[in-house]
């Protein structure tokens, strides 16, 4: 069976009505023209690569008018604006993305198959964004993207890392990391901004003067910010995210000149710009590293200076009345941190009104918290913000000095609420006195902010209940959700073009940013036809995933089996590690009895390990040698196929996603905020396999308990377990089989050169499992089962894909947005549509 590329697919069906905003003939004139002009190449000695370049300065032209017609609008109508600062921003590629957004992708398509060119060759030459680890950045760039689709004023600020998450190499079933010099040929998209250059401050001390404190001596490091548009969903809107450059000042230390080594004055300039070289791969255990402390503080105070110019500088802010005050300021802008990585924020905001604007703390505490916001995304202990204050008072001494003051006055408050209870303001002072002295990042967000969200309902709950709890009976008001949500646009329409096409042949296209439109094809779950149409696609996505593999891995896996996916990043609390104790039970069913009728599978993990993360590394090495046992047993054949694919991003998430059957969304109730990785696969009609933990808990009743295969421990069933004791060898001895896959592992069956290679993972599962892999694994076997029955049946596993697809209307970003935008940011999304930059901008719209 041959397989349709998107491209030939793309020519045959209609463009969904998206209207041609430029012919073909333009598309291609313009393409030659950069050929020429921008890159000084000829058809003679370009390369591919050039070619999407090509393209790519092709796609911009058509997105610069937009972004200066948009940026002169919100100039005219001075919105509220709202500032999302995260450290990350996994953007992935931004080609097609942009041809859809735009609306032009049949155009470029077209141009580039007339030229002679293979538009999917172009869009593989593209380097991926990878400036994120994995959820949290990438909820950020899908967030960019309805925030532009809902017409909001809306910027993302971050840093332009020149190397973002490693590649991630399988070597003899090992990770080895290598650099991700994503900008070696250059980002075709981005606009460095030299004239906007800014300076960050580092070191120096705090003197008391008539006019107050003055921070001096300090070192300083400059910010140089790049743009990047940012298209919203055939709205003609294009906003911003401003990412920031390190750059050493101008001047050199003459100390140096003096002694006459020049070269060495040189020389200590990159030191500054380390600051930006590399994007830190940890996004769940935190390490008090000082670089990534000045990476912190770099981004939030060139972000702030920004954002105080645009205030003074808006329509608004410069009348005389205002530019006196920054009593509006609040009204004027919305600032929400990511996570806690961006909460010096804080300190800084009320630097720059207190020390630099002049006004009096009590009025600049009440435009800081007024302004800004805090979501949390993990409940890890692990993984919280704890700085020391031995670091901070060397590297921003007026910034400790100042969050000393907020907890002060933070704890005169819980005192005056909480008489007596000295023990209640130990718990909830910001400067953790046990063993070094540390401030705690998440209480300083949540003090100096006006609302607090988690990212799913089950953990704002854990949030309120236990981890925030003092705080939440002080403040109830400040605690919200909001479950995230993904983009349709990119994991729907971009990466599965061919259910797009028969999704809106039955309900039109108005799901396309209306995501809970889909709702109508609950209607259809067990109309034949449109059985047929949704299992054709998900078969000729499944071929080309087979395909794939093939080539890469040099893996032969049987299309029609069941594609079991888990894929996202490698940590204990995901449990990989209770996915391969499934995988070799079932190897050895198969080895008992080859005869027995059974449902092909073949299981897909991927995900990348923190460099000195020794256990997920294990893992890893444990998942691939497995794989390599299993692949090579003619017994097995095509019963079961493993295969750990390597380098996972969102490049692959884009492949592999829709040709899913079952999702993995197995990590221990309590441990994951919500999850994205599960509302993908189930908008492009995977059944879910996980325990009710984060956005499962939710998707669950959205799409009903019929349509998913939950097991396991509920929440207040792991905390029971935790209180009782938990003892691995109890479940150990109790099953028969797994006591034979724990042996197996163990003894060296999987690794016959080095039988003590797994001895690490033996001993974490029996004696140090945080996270209960043996208690759940009766139960997670018994859904496996159930999966198993449900896959027999393709006409009962397609009636539950179209109920998961159809159920799916909750999980937009778009949602996500519209709520924070009314309930924290005080904006109203409007789903503008600005007019085309070839249209008048009627007066008074």
């Amino acid at each position: 069976m041959s397989v349709q590329s998107d491209a030939e697919k793309r020519k045959q069906i209609s463009v969904r009505g998206i209207a041609q905003v430029e012919n073909v003939a333009n598309v291609k004139k313009s393409f030659n023209r950069h050929l020429h002009y921008t890159l000084v190449k000829d058809r003679n000695v370009s390369t591919v690569r050039d070619y999407f370049f090509a393209l790519a300065h092709t796609v911009k032209d058509h997105l610069v008018s937009r972004w200066i017609r948009t940026q002169q609008y919100y100039y005219e109508k001075d919105p509220k604006r709202v500032y999302y600062l995260s450290l990350e921003f996994y953007m992935g590629r931004t080609l097609t993305n942009t041809t859809v957004n735009l609306g032009i992708q049949s155009a470029c398509d077209e141009a580039m198959y007339q030229l002679g060119l293979d538009i999917e060759e172009l869009e593989e030459m593209e380097e991926d964004a990878g400036l994120g680890n994995g959820g949290l950045g990438r909820l950020a760039a899908c967030f960019l993207d309805s925030m532009a689709t809902l017409g909001l004023a809306a910027y993302g600020y971050g840093i332009r890392y020149e190397y973002g998450i490693f590649a991630q190499r399988i070597r003899n079933g090992e990770q080895l990391e290598e650099p991700d010099d994503w900008l070696r040929f250059g980002n075709p998209w981005e606009k460095a901004r030299p004239e906007f250059t800014l300076p960050v401050n580092f070191y120096g001390h705090v003197e008391d003067t008539p006019e107050g404190k003055k921070w001096v001596n300090t070192q300083v490091v400059f910010a140089l910010p790049y743009d990047n548009p940012i298209p919203g969903y055939k709205n003609n809107v294009v906003n911003t995210m401003r990412l920031w450059s390190a750059k050493s000042p101008q001047d050199f230390d003459l100390r140096f000149f003096n002694d006459g080594d020049y070269i060495q004055a040189v020389l200590d300039r990159n030191l500054a710009e380390n600051i930006s070289r590399v994007l830190y791969p940890n996004d769940n255990f935190f390490e008090g590293k000082e670089l990534r402390l000045k990476q912190e503080y770099f981004m939030v105070a060139a972000t702030l200076q920004d954002i105080v110019r645009r205030f003074k500088s808006s329509k608004f802010g410069s009348r005389e009345a205002v530019r006196t005050s920054l009593d509006s300021f609040p009204e004027k802008v919305a600032i929400q941190l990511n996570d806690t990585h961006p909460s010096l924020a804080i300190p800084e905001l009320m630097r720059i009104l207190v020390d630099i604007e002049g006004l009096t703390w009590e009025k600049a505490w009440d435009i800081t918290t007024r302004t800004c916001a805090y979501t949390n995304h993990t409940v890890l202990p692990e993984a919280l913000e704890r700085w020391p204050v031995s670091m901070l008072n060397s590297i921003l001494p007026r910034h400790l000095q100042i969050i000393y003051e907020i907890n002060h006055r933070h704890l005169q408050c819980v005192a005056k609420a909480f008489p007596g209870d000295s023990d209640r303001l130990r718990r909830m002072s910001m400067v953790e006195e046990e063993g070094e002295k540390r401030v705690n990042m998440a209480y300083l967000a949540i003090v100096g902010s006006h609302a607090v969200n988690g990212v799913a309902q089950i953990h704002s709950d854990i949030l309120k209940r236990d981890l925030f709890h003092d705080f939440y009976e002080m403040n109830p008001e400040k605690f919200q959700n909001k479950t995230n949500g993904i983009t349709p646009r990119r994991w729907l329409l971009l990466c599965n073009s061919a259910l797009a096409d028969v999704i809106a042949e039955r309900i039109g296209e108005d799901w396309i940013s209306h995501l809970d439109q889909l709702t109508q094809l609950k209607a259809l779950a067990e109309d034949p036809v449109f059985q047929r149409s949704v299992q054709t696609v998900k078969q000729e996505n499944k071929m080309k995933v087979a395909q794939y593999l093939q080539k890469e891995y040099n893996v032969n896996v049987n299309p029609a089996s069941l594609f079991d996916i888990q894929v996202k990043r490698i940590h204990e609390y995901k449990r990989q590690l209770m996915n391969a104790l499934h995988i070799i039970t079932l190897y050895n069913r198969i080895k008992a009895n080859p005869r027995a009728s059974i449902v092909p599978r073949t299981i897909m993990i991927g995900g990348k390990a923190a460099p000195g993360y020794h256990m997920a590394k294990k893992i890893i090495k444990l998942i691939c040698s497995v794989g390599q046992v299993i692949n090579s047993d003619p017994i097995v054949g095509d019963k079961l196929k493993v295969i750990y694919l390597e380098n996972y991003r969102v490049t692959l998430a884009e492949k592999i996603i829709p040709a899913a059957d079952l999702s993995e969304q197995i990590s221990t109730a309590g441990t994951e905020a919500s999850g994205t990785g599960n509302m993908k696969f189930m908008l492009n009609g995977a059944l879910t396999i996980g325990t009710l933990d984060g956005a499962n808990v939710e998707m669950a009743e959205e799409m009903g308990m019929d349509n998913i295969f939950i097991f396991g421990m509920k929440e207040n069933e792991v905390e029971d377990l935790k209180k009782r004791g938990y003892n691995a060898f109890d479940y150990y001895n109790a099953n028969a089989e797994l006591k034979q896959v724990i042996d197996q592992i163990a003894s060296g069956f999987f690794s016959p050169n080095n039988p003590e290679e797994f001895r690490d993972i033996y001993n974490n599962l029996m004696y140090h499992d945080r996270f209960f892999c043996l208690a759940d694994y009766d139960d997670y076997m018994a859904a496996q089962e159930r999966v198993n029955e449900a896959y027999k049946d393709q006409s009962v596993w397609m009636k539950m894909c179209i109920h998961n697809i159809a159920s799916s209307g909750k999980f937009s970003s778009d949602r996500t947005i519209a709520e924070y935008a009314r309930e924290i940011w005080g904006v109203e999304p409007t789903w503008d549509k600005l007019p085309a930059p070839h249209e008048p901008i009627e007066e008074g719209k």
